[in-house]
């Protein structure tokens, strides 16, 4: 594996342990072409599967019909206005409104290690945008330029030891003395040859939905034209993720080519691939176009997110671990990572805005003798907050609620051995604030037009330095001023009246991206401040959970709808992509605020575990079975904490795709030692015999001992006496790994709807 340049080929192979990407430069001009990405092949001239041997051949070859070949080349930065009539990696305009532009390629330099990756605020400082690290990378970076407009692209390619994604970044650099605009600078263009999937016609999987829906799994075949899912909202939305997959009509979670593309970015974005007449297929992924410009003045430089592209023939599986051991190991930074997360209990749903001190201490004490670590305050705890209609921007706490204000509450807290966390909307402003009234012109706001409000609330302009320092100046202050562990931010809507005072007519175009370098450089430097902070982002639930967030958040609250069955969906489309440790996962009251559907504690247990494990509810006010069950299962959750959290993760079985009945998930130990697998009965299954699961990720020699979890307490509320029988009465405490994998195991029918069991594997 490692990164080859084949000089007297002009080749370029990029390898990792199982796949190979291959680029050619081609003809006297020097275009830059994919000739190759899969599986593993030798570095051979694999220029052939260009078919430049043929009409149209190359422009050097064939100068009258040279659009037949741009039409038809699989280009690796594809332009626009000179021949290739389908989606652009990018689109540049001079002075005079042309739009016309064709990169060739210059140098390369191959280097071991990364390069971070930096933007340019409105006031030219320069903010870090999330990107993969790690000491054991080595990149190409490919140098292109655009002779007319005098600009150059530097495309880079990197590698991990450990990894067999491929990263993909692109900057642009002005070195004319003009301007020049840009339209559009995607991350990543991939252009597949038609033979790549049966039949021609591969599916598309995105991830889609809306808010307490998010990241439904969607499923469908394209053919000609284009597919494609976006965002417009200034996050990256509950609606869609910057994410996809190209597969065969029969790849499945264990079998079949996977094609993915994945952006470390939490603004707008584009993501879509198409069909062209030649049946080549071309994926792609970026900022979005729609809103974007960007004035790029001479000398300066234009720096896009980065790209992930995933290759696997062995199905979802593989790719899900390729993804998350890519994202833990090179891009969660926080010093939580690889820690046990303390068990949390938030007052949201248990008092909404009706608390104070008492109250919350009263939720602490009850939390504290149940094993629970840390109490949340969520909204309500600043200004005049009794409603969501005012304060936001008035990080002053409310003293009429909280006598003795925040180090009161910490230091009571601290008393009792629980551990503080608070809740922050940094990014908004109310109306109704004294913020809003003495600096109206902080809101973001296009002149002449009524604001669109959401939620009652406007949006500061935090691509103002101004702006920025003083959001940062409010949160930073309440934290140095009280003993505060962790930090939920929100960002309760999206985007709109996009308008700015410091932004001339020429650079209104540039504001989505600046707002998103303006949230990375506030996160950067809260951290930096306070390195030992958990930070778990959330906009309206999910509406923000992407990978440019879990560089600085470990956690994400996974979604606003807690409700146990709900959160199968949510949970399962999450951890397509995104490690079981970054997604915020909760027990919550029953029946849940969001649904009103009743569910079992166990249930709601069971599912939360598969996450970072918490609690949304009013410990003080639930029936006392279920307040007696919390010890047990925070011990449950840390005893398994960390096989969840480290583990392989495989997908058995989706209710969606079995008609609502059941359920299956598992985490393996890297060891394969030790595994967990959560089996969830939807529905109750009228004169069933049992389902039969077929575990996965075991060695097939090694023996395993199967458990129930809770087996050990004749007084367990995990697993009661009746599930006991149950499962006693159809399966075995002991057998292979293939065994388990082939011929799996037997799930008993239990009485009534919502039922889980958990099953402790361990290697003899």
């Amino acid at each position: 594996m490692g990164i080859k340049f084949d000089e007297s080929n002009r080749l370029f192979f990029i390898e990792t342990a199982h796949t190979s990407m291959c680029l050619a430069v081609v003809d006297d001009e020097g275009f830059l072409c994919n000739v190759y990405y899969g599986g593993c092949v030798g570095e051979d001239d694999l220029t052939y599967l260009l078919r430049t041997g043929i009409y149209p051949f190359l422009p050097s070859h064939n100068s009258r019909d040279r659009g037949g070949f741009l039409d038809m080349a699989r280009m690796e930065f594809p332009s626009s206005g000179v021949g290739d009539y389908r989606k652009s990696a990018v689109c540049l305009r001079d002075e005079e409104g042309h739009d016309a532009s064709q990169f060739t390629y210059v140098s390369h330099r191959i280097f071991d290690g990364k390069d971070n990756l930096y933007g340019l605020a409105a006031d030219g400082k320069k903010i870090r945008i999330p990107a993969t690290f790690g000491d054991n990378a080595q990149t190409l970076e490919i140098e292109l330029e655009e002779k007319v407009l005098g600009v150059r692209a530097y495309l880079s390619y990197s590698i991990f030891e450990d990894s067999d994604a491929i990263l993909k970044s692109v900057r642009l650099e002005n070195r004319s003395d003009r301007t020049v605009i840009i339209d559009r600078l995607l991350s990543s263009c991939l252009d597949l040859d038609g033979g790549t999937f049966e039949n021609n016609e591969p599916d598309i999987i995105t991830l889609s939905g809306s808010w307490a829906r998010e990241r439904r799994l969607d499923r469908r075949r394209i053919t000609r034209g284009n597919t494609e899912v976006y965002s417009t909202r200034g996050v990256t939305s509950h609606q869609f993720q910057p994410f996809s997959v190209l597969c065969g009509r029969n790849t499945d979670d264990s079998h079949g080519k996977v094609y993915a593309q994945n952006l470390i970015w939490s603004g707008n974005f584009i993501c879509g691939s198409g069909i062209d007449q030649f049946e080549t297929v071309r994926s792609y992924i970026g900022i979005s176009p729609e809103h974007f410009t960007w004035n790029l003045k001479a000398g300066e430089s234009f720096q896009a997110p980065e790209a992930v592209l995933v290759f696997t023939e062995n199905g979802f599986d593989s790719m899900t671990h390729i993804f998350h051991d890519l994202f833990r190991d090179h891009l969660i930074r926080s010093p939580y990572l690889h820690k046990e997360r303390p068990v949390l209990i938030n007052n949201w749903e248990a008092t909404y805005f009706d608390f104070d001190t008492d109250k919350l201490l009263s939720i602490a004490s009850d939390a504290k003798r149940s094993g629970i670590e840390m109490l949340v305050m969520d909204d309500g705890w600043f200004g005049k907050r009794n409603d969501d209609n005012s304060s936001l921007g008035d990080w002053i706490v409310n003293e009429e609620k909280l006598p003795g204000g925040l180090k009161r509450l910490s230091d009571e807290l601290e008393k009792m051995g629980m551990k503080f966390g608070i809740w922050f909307e940094p990014e908004m402003v109310s109306p109704d604030s004294d913020l809003y009234r003495a600096h109206p012109d902080w809101a973001v706001a296009a002149p002449g037009r009524t604001p669109c409000r959401m939620r009652n609330q406007y949006i500061l302009d935090i691509t103002r330095n101004e702006v920025r320092d003083h959001v940062y100046e409010s949160v930073a202050n309440v934290l140095r001023n009280a003993n505060i562990a962790y930090v939920k931010w929100d960002m309760n809507r999206a985007l709109t009246d996009i308008g700015s005072v410091e932004l001339d007519a020429q650079s209104l175009g540039r504001f989505s991206y600046l707002y998103t370098l303006g949230v990375y450089d506030l996160m950067g430097r809260l951290l930096e401040e306070f390195p030992d902070l958990l930070l778990e982002n959330c906009s309206s639930g999910g509406g923000r959970y992407d990978a440019g967030m879990i560089f600085y958040s470990p956690q994400i609250w996974c979604s606003d709808d807690t409700d146990a069955f709900e959160r199968l969906s949510v949970q399962s489309g999450t951890s397509f992509v995104y490690p079981l440790s970054t997604m915020g996962a909760h027990v919550s009251a029953s029946p849940n605020h969001v649904t009103g559907r009743v569910m079992p504690f166990d249930v709601r247990g069971a599912v939360a575990l598969s996450g970072t494990f918490g609690y949304e509810l009013d410990i003080t006010a639930i029936p006392e079975e279920d307040r007696n069950a919390i010890p047990e299962q925070v011990e449950i959750y840390h005893r398994y904490g960390e096989l969840v959290r480290e583990g392989d993760y495989y997908r058995i079985a989706c209710n969606a795709e079995h008609a609502g009945y059941y359920d299956a998930w598992m985490s393996v130990s890297k060891d394969k030692r030790s595994a967990l697998v959560t089996y969830i009965q939807c529905r109750a299954y009228p004169g069933g015999k049992g389902r039969v699961i077929k575990l996965k990720g075991l060695e097939p020699s090694a023996v395993y001992e199967i458990k129930l979890v809770g087996s050990d307490d004749e007084n367990s509320c995990w697993c009661s006496r009746d599930k006991k029988a149950a499962w006693e009465a159809l399966s075995t405490d002991r057998l292979s790994g293939s065994s388990l994998m082939n011929a799996g195991l037997i799930m008993p029918n239990l009485p009534g709807d919502y039922a889980q069991i958990t099953l402790e594997i361990t290697k003899k």
